[in-house]
C-alpha cells in the first residue's frame, strides 16, 4: 500500500475526480454490465425528467436513492440495466417556445404553422442534456446516457399508441364532455392531479345576488352566493339542499324579502342603509374591525319557514338573457347534497359549463342533455365569446380583475346586488404558467379509471412502498377517489392520439402501430408528430374518409407508458418484458403519488391487471434553508456543483439519504450539513484508514518485507476487540442486507454511520498500542490484518452509498492482496454469515455505556481523564456481563478511564435504590385515557417488583402489558455513610450503575504528572505538523520544579512515557550542540520546557579519541563521516551488529569498531 495524505491535506472532491478518471479508463459501468450479462435481471424504471431545466437537489436525491439501490443489487450479481430517460413533450416545452416567440393565443400557432412550431419545440428539448449528464455523472450515478430513451422518439411514441389501442379494445376509452381544471395561458385542460400541484393564497370577490321568485306573493328573491362573478352570465339554475330548513325573511329597514338557509341567516347584510343611497339595495359592504353591527335576527323578520325540498321546481327571473333559449327547462331551483351551510347562503348559483357539480346537477335535472354540445361562452384563451355581448373578448381571470368589478356593477345596476366583499382563500394555479385555473367544460378522450378502482386498490396491496404510510394513506386515498382520466390535450407538441374518425364520430379507427397506419393509408411514416401525420387520411370499411382527431396525449400518459415504451414493447424485447414484469423498483418524490406512480398503476392495471412495480421508495421534498421552495430566481440555495466541488459528491449523497427526506418528510437543505458529514463521518473514517496504512508501512520497515494481511477466513485472534469488531462487521452485513432487501434506506445509513463511529472510536482508539507494534510484531500483524479486513468489508458495504471514497480506499487496499478486483464496484457484496458473537457485542456495548457514564461523573467534578483514580465499582445484575468487564474487557475500561482497579457487584440494591417511571412518550399515544391509571401503577412498583420486571422484561398494570421500552428504571445512588459527594459519586444508565472513588491518592500523583507530560508532547507534535511515523527526540528541562519530584516521575513512569511517545524522555543536558530543534514548549504549570529535535549523534569525545589512538585528525574525520550518514541507516547498522559497527572506508584511518553507548549515542534510540 502507498502512503496517504494527512486528513487536513486530503481533498475529497479532488480524489473523486481521480476516481472518475479511473472509471472512464476501465469503462467501469459497461464492464460491470458485461460481467453480469446472462444473470438474473433486476428491472429498474427511471422516471423521465424534463430536460428544459437544470437538475436540482431533488433530482440529486432521487438519483442517489436510485443509484444506491441499483448498485446494491448489481453487487449481488444481478444484471441491472440503467437507462436515462427524457420527458420531451408537453407544456414545459411549449411554454418556453411561447415566451421565445411571443405566442399569446392558439391562433398564433396556427398562423405560424404547426410544423414550424413543433420543430422549434424539438430544437430546445435537449438543450440542457449535457448539463444534466455532467451533474448526474459528477454525483457518481451510474446510468447510461448514450442509450437513453426519449418520449419523442418514434419507437417510444409507437408503443404509446399500442397502449392506448389496447385500452380502446378493452372498452376503457370514451369521448366525453367534462368540466375540468383548465389553464387559459396554456390553452389546455389539466388532469386533477396536475391541478392539485400548486395552490396560492389569492384575494377574490364574493357576492350575494338576488334572483326574484316568479309568482311569489311577497316578491321574495332567492339569495345565491358565488366567488366567481364571471360565471353569472352563464347561470342556468339555483341549487338548494333538500334537507336544509330555509327561511323567507323581510329586512326591517328596506322591506326586501329574501329566501336563505336558516343556518345562514347571519350571512345576510345587517347594515342600516338609511345613511346610504335610498336607491336600490345595499351596496358593497366592508367589515371594519371593532365596528358594531346589528345581528341578522334584529334586522330581519321571519315570514315563513320551509324545507329545501319544497323549493325544487320554483322558477326565478334570470340575471341576464344570454341563455333565454333555455327558458323552458332552465332558471329553476334544483336540489343536491353538495350544497353545504358552512359558507354562503345555502343556495348555489349553477353555471354548468364552469363547475363540475354544476354540470352534474344540471345534467341530472335535464336542464342540459348528455350528448348535446354544451354552449361554453368562454373560448380556449379564456375570453368571453360573442354570445356574452356585454363582455365579449374580455378575459375571465384578468390580472386586474376588472371583469368581476364590471359584472358586479351590472348586477348592482339591475338592483340585484345584496352584498359584496373580498376574501382570501387557497386557489389552484397552473404549475407551468403560474396563472389561475378555471373550471371549464371541454370535450376530451377519457380512460375509465373509476371502472378499475377495485383492481387498482387490489394491485396497490401487492406493492411494497417505503415509507409504508404513503401507500396506505396518501396513495390509497387517491385511488379510492379516482376519477376517469382525461388523457387528451388540445395542444401541438406531443404524441398525437392515434384516432381516425369521420366528422360526426360515427366511425372510429384506433391505430396501434406504424405498420398499421402505413397499411391503411398507403403513406410511409418516419415521424409520428402532428405535422408529419395530420394530413394522412384513411378509408373506413364503409368507404368514408377518416381524419385524425387533433388532440395529443397528456404527457403523463406517455410517462405512465414508460415500462413498455422505453424498450419498444411489444414490437421488440417481448421476452425480456414478459419475463420481468412487473418491474423490481421505482423511486421518485412524494409529489409523484398523484403523478407518475398513479399513471404507472392505472395503465399496468388496465393492460395486464398487475401493478407496474414491486418496490417503491418515495422521498420527501428538498426545500431551501428558509423552508421555501428552491428558486433560481430567488437564489435561495447554493448551486449543486458548487457544493460538490467544495465537499465532494459522496458527502452530498450521504447528507441527503441520512435525512428525514428518505422517510417522505421535507428537508431544509443546509450547506453546513454537508460540511458536517465530512467532519463527522468522512474524516474519522479516513483517519482510521490512514492509521492502518501508516502502521502497515511502519511494520514493513521493521520486518523488511511488504505487509500482507492475514486472510479473513484464516484470521484467528484471541484479542477480545478483534473478535468484537469481526462480529460487529458481520452484524452490519446481515443488517444491511436485510434492510436493503426491504428498501429501508432510512434504517441502513444510520447503522452504517454507527458502525464507522464504533470502528474509529472504539476499535482503533482502544487498540492503538497493538496497531503501533507496542505488543510485538506478531500481535501487531494480527491487529493490522483485522483492521484491514474490517475496513475492506465495510468499504464494500458502503460502496452503494459512497461510491467514490470507497473506491479511493479500495484502490490502495487492494495493493496488499494479489488477485483483487480492478474496482470495488466489481466486488461481490459481502455475504451473510452466522459467525456473530452476540454476547461480546452486547458486552462491548455495555462497556461503552460504562465508560460514558464514568466520564459523566468525571465531568461533573471537573476531573480530566489525565487525573488517575484509585477505584471504580460497576453494579450490574448480569453475572456474564460482569465476568466480561472484569476479564477480557477490564484493561480497556481501566486504561480509557485512567482508573487503577475495577470492582464488580451484582447486588443491584447494595449501592442504589430503584425507581420506576412511565415512558410517557411511548405510552401516551397507546394508552390514551388509561395513561393516568397506568402511570400511577408504575410509580408504585416496589424494589422487588422492579427487579422481577427487569428479569422477565414484562409486567401487567391495569390490564395493560408493559415491556422494557415502556418503563424507565432509575437507579438512585446510596452514598456510603461518612463520605461526601466530592469523595465518591455515581451515575447510572439503564441497568448499570458506575461508582467512582474520587479521593486523591498520593501514590497516583506521579501517574497524573506523567499523563500531563505525554499530553503536552503529543500536542506539540501535532502543532508541529509531524506524522506519527516521524522520529524525533524529546528533551525535557526542569525549570522551577523540585528536581527530586521530576526525577521521581520520570523514573517511575519511564516505561509508560516511552510507550506513549515512542521514544525515551531525554534530559536537556544530553542535547548535542549541533542538534536541530523542531519546536519547543514552556509549560509553567508543570515547570517544564519540552523540546522536539531531529535525531542526532552524541559523541564521547575521549572514547573516540582513544579509539583513534589519540590522533585528533583521525577522530575528527570519523565524527564527520558518522554525522554524514543517514540516521535510520546508522541505527540499522548498529542493530545488525548487536550494538557494534566497524568503519573501514576512511582513507588512512585503520579499521575501527564503534560500540554504541561507549563511543557514541544515537539520541532517542533504545540502545541509549
Amino acid at each position: 500500500m502507498e502512503e496517504v495524505w494527512e486528513g487536513k491535506d486530503f481533498s475529497f472532491p479532488g480524489e473523486e475526480e481521480k476516481v472518475h478518471s479511473l472509471w472512464t479508463r476501465i469503462d467501469a459501468f459497461k464492464t460491470k454490465l458485461k460481467r453480469t450479462e446472462g444473470n438474473e435481471e433486476y428491472i429498474f424504471y427511471d422516471g423521465p425528467p424534463f430536460a428544459t431545466g437544470l437538475p436540482h437537489y431533488g433530482h440529486i436525491l432521487a438519483g442517489t436513492i436510485k443509484d444506491s439501490v441499483t448498485r446494491y443489487h448489481s453487487m449481488n450479481g444481478k444484471h441491472v440495466t440503467r437507462r436515462f430517460g427524457w420527458d420531451c413533450h408537453g407544456l414545459p416545452v411549449e411554454n418556453e417556445i411561447n415566451r421565445k416567440l411571443n405566442i399569446k393565443k392558439r391562433d398564433d400557432v396556427i398562423k405560424m404553422g404547426i410544423d414550424k412550431y413543433n420543430e422549434e419545440c424539438r430544437s430546445i428539448v435537449t438543450r440542457y442534456v449535457s448539463e444534466w449528464e455532467k451533474v448526474i455523472t459528477r454525483c457518481g450515478r451510474w446510468i447510461d446516457f448514450s442509450n437513453d430513451y426519449k418520449t419523442m422518439d418514434l419507437e417510444f411514441m409507437e408503443s404509446v399508441w399500442w397502449v392506448f389501442a389496447q385500452l380502446y379494445e378493452k372498452g376503457l376509452v370514451y369521448r366525453g364532455f367534462k368540466v375540468m381544471p383548465y389553464c387559459t395561458a396554456c390553452t389546455t385542460p389539466l388532469s386533477n392531479f396536475e391541478a392539485g400541484q400548486q395552490y396560492k393564497d389569492i384575494e377574490d370577490t364574493e357576492i350575494m345576488v338576488a334572483f326574484p321568485v316568479i309568482g311569489d306573493q311577497d316578491n321574495a328573491a332567492f339569495v345565491a352566493w358565488t366567488t366567481t362573478p364571471w360565471t353569472l352570465p352563464s347561470n342556468l339554475a339555483l341549487c338548494v339542499n333538500a334537507k336544509f330548513v330555509y327561511l323567507k325573511v323581510r329586512n326591517n329597514d328596506t322591506g326586501k324579502v329574501y329566501v336563505v338557509a336558516e343556518s345562514r341567516l347571519s350571512a345576510l347584510p345587517t347594515d342600516n342603509p338609511k345613511a346610504k343611497s335610498t336607491n336600490g339595495p345595499t351596496g358593497d359592504t366592508k367589515k371594519t374591525k371593532g365596528a358594531k353591527t346589528d345581528s341578522a335576527a334584529d334586522s330581519y323578520q321571519i315570514l315563513e319557514k320551509f324545507n329545501g325540498a319544497s323549493l325544487v321546481g320554483k322558477k326565478y327571473e334570470p340575471l341576464f338573457d344570454y341563455f333565454k333559449e333555455f327558458s323552458s327547462v332552465a332558471f329553476r331551483v334544483v336540489a343536491d347534497d353538495y350544497v353545504t351551510d358552512d359558507s354562503g347562503t345555502g343556495i348555489v348559483h349553477c353555471a354548468p359549463a364552469f363547475g363540475e357539480d354544476d354540470y352534474r346537477v344540471c345534467l341530472e335535472n335535464k336542464i342540459i342533455n348528455k350528448g348535446e354540445k354544451l354552449i361554453v361562452p368562454v373560448d380556449d384563451d379564456g375570453l368571453f365569446t360573442e354570445k356574452i355581448t356585454l363582455f365579449s373578448g374580455r378575459h375571465v381571470k384578468d390580472k386586474e380583475k376588472t371583469i368581476d368589478r364590471d359584472i358586479i356593477e351590472q348586477v348592482k345596476n339591475k338592483g340585484r346586488l345584496v352584498k359584496s366583499g373580498k376574501f382570501t382563500h387557497k386557489y389552484p394555479l397552473c404549475s407551468r404558467s403560474d396563472t389561475p385555473l378555471i373550471y371549464r367544460a371541454v370535450p376530451s378522450w377519457f380512460v375509465r379509471v373509476e371502472q378499475l378502482k377495485e383492481k387498482l386498490l387490489e394491485n396497490n396491496k401487492q406493492t411494497k412502498w417505503v415509507p409504508k404510510f404513503v401507500k396506505e394513506k396518501r396513495f390509497h386515498n387517491w385511488l379510492e377517489n379516482a376519477r376517469d382520466w382525461a388523457v387528451s390535450r388540445s395542444r401541438f407538441w406531443g404524441t398525437p392520439l392515434p384516432i381516425w374518425t369521420d366528422h360526426d364520430m360515427k366511425e372510429v379507427v384506433v391505430i396501434d402501430s406504424v405498420e398499421k397506419l402505413e397499411k391503411l393509408s398507403g403513406v410511409k411514416v418516419f415521424d409520428l408528430h402532428r405535422h408529419h401525420i395530420d394530413h394522412i387520411t384513411i378509408k373506413s370499411s364503409s368507404g368514408r374518409v377518416l381524419r385524425r382527431v387533433e388532440d395529443v396525449f397528456d404527457c403523463w400518459f406517455e410517462s405512465g407508458s414508460m415500462p413498455y415504451a422505453y424498450i419498444h414493447y411489444p414490437f421488440e424485447n417481448k421476452e425480456l418484458f414478459e419475463k420481468n414484469f412487473p418491474g423490481d423498483f421505482v423511486a421518485e418524490g412524494l409529489d409523484q403519488t398523484r403523478g407518475w406512480f398513479y399513471t404507472l398503476m392505472v395503465l399496468s392495471t388496465a393492460l395486464f391487471d398487475k401493478p407496474a412495480f414491486k418496490n417503491l421508495i418515495c422521498n420527501g421534498l428538498v426545500l431551501a434553508e428558509d423552508g421555501k421552495k428552491m428558486s433560481k430566481r430567488l437564489q435561495n440555495y447554493p448551486p449543486p456543483l458548487e457544493v460538490i466541488d467544495e465537499y465532494g459528491a459522496d458527502a452530498v449523497r450521504l447528507y441527503l439519504i441520512n435525512s428525514p427526506v428518505v422517510r417522505a418528510e421535507p428537508l431544509r437543505f443546509k450547506k453546513e450539513g454537508v460540511h458536517g458529514v465530512v467532519k463527522d463521518v468522512f474524516l474519522p473514517w479516513y483517519n482510521a484508514y490512514r492509521f492502518l496504512v501508516q502502521n502497515a508501512k511502519r511494520l514493513e520497515t521493521e520486518i523488511s518485507e511488504p505487509f500482507v494481511p492475514i486472510n479473513l477466513e484464516s484470521l484467528q485472534s484471541s484479542n477480545v476487540l478483534d473478535q468484537w469488531i469481526h462480529s460487529a462487521t458481520q452484524s452490519l452485513v446481515n443488517f444491511v442486507r436485510k434492510e436493503m432487501d426491504e428498501y429501508r434506506l432510512y434504517t441502513v445509513v444510520p447503522e452504517l454511520l454507527k458502525f464507522l463511529d464504533n470502528l474509529t472510536n472504539i476499535y482503533v482508539r482502544f487498540n492503538r498500542k497493538r496497531l503501533k507494534g507496542c505488543t510485538g510484531k506478531d500481535d501487531c500483524h494480527t491487529a493490522l490484518s483485522t483492521l484491514y479486513n474490517v475496513l475492506l468489508t465495510s468499504c464494500k458495504v458502503m460502496t452503494p452509498f459512497t461510491p467514490f471514497f470507497t473506491e479511493t480506499m479500495y484502490q490502495n487496499l487492494r495493493k496488499a492482496c494479489e488477485g483483487s478486483e480492478e474496482s470495488i464496484h466489481y466486488c461481490t457484496f459481502p455475504k451473510e454469515k452466522e459467525t456473530r458473537d452476540k454476547r461480546i457485542e452486547k458486552s462491548v456495548e455495555s462497556m461503552m455505556k460504562i465508560i460514558d457514564v464514568a466520564r459523566n461523573v468525571r465531568n461533573r467534578h471537573e476531573l480530566p481523564l489525565r487525573t488517575p483514580l484509585k477505584e471504580m465499582i460497576v453494579v450490574h445484575p448480569d453475572a456474564e456481563f460482569l465476568d466480561d468487564i472484569t476479564g477480557k474487557l477490564k484493561q480497556y475500561v481501566l486504561d480509557e478511564l485512567n482508573v487503577r482497579s475495577l470492582v464488580p457487584c451484582n447486588d443491584t440494591l447494595k449501592y442504589a435504590s430503584l425507581k420506576a417511571e412511565p415512558n410517557f412518550s411511548v405510552l401516551g399515544k397507546r394508552l390514551g385515557k388509561s395513561m393516568g391509571l397506568v402511570a400511577a401503577g408504575v410509580k408504585k412498583m416496589s424494589q422487588q417488583d422492579i427487579l422481577r420486571f427487569e428479569e422477565t422484561e414484562e409486567v401487567t398494570i391495569g390490564k395493560h402489558s408493559l415491556k422494557l421500552s415502556d418503563i424507565k428504571i432509575v437507579r438512585v445512588f446510596k452514598r456510603p455513610d461518612g463520605l461526601k459527594d466530592t469523595e465518591i459519586d455515581a451515575a447510572g444508565d439503564g441497568d448499570v450503575l458506575v461508582i467512582l472513588d474520587l479521593r486523591e491518592d498520593e501514590s497516583l500523583k506521579s501517574e497524573g504528572v506523567a499523563r500531563e507530560v505525554v499530553n503536552r508532547i503529543q500536542k506539540l507534535r501535532k502543532n508541529s505538523c509531524l506524522e506519527p511515523t516521524d522520529i524525533v527526540e524529546v528533551y525535557i528541562e526542569q525549570l522551577n520544579m523540585e528536581k527530586s519530584l521530576v526525577q521521581q516521575v520520570l523514573h517511575s513512569q519511564e516505561q509508560y512515557i516511552r510507550e506513549k511517545i515512542g521514544s525515551p524522555l531525554l534530559q536537556s543536558t544530553l542535547m548535542p550542540p549541533d542538534v536541530v530543534i523542531i519546536s519547543e514548549l514552556v509549560d509553567l504549570k508543570l515547570s517544564l520546557k519540552i523540546s522536539l529535535a531531529r535525531p542526532s549523534l552524541k559523541f564521547n569525545e575521549d572514547a573516540v579519541l582513544a579509539l583513534c589512538s589519540g590522533n585528533e585528525k583521525f577522530a575528527s574525520w570519523l565524527q564527520t563521516y558518522l554525522l554524514s550518514r543517514d540516521h535510520s541507516n546508522l541505527k540499522s547498522g548498529f542493530q545488525a551488529g548487536d550494538g557494534k559497527m566497524t568503519v573501514s572506508c576512511i582513507e588512512k584511518l585503520p579499521d575501527v569498531t564503534l560500540v554504541l553507548g561507549e563511543h557514541l549515542h544515537l539520541t532517542g534510540d533504545y540502545y541509549f
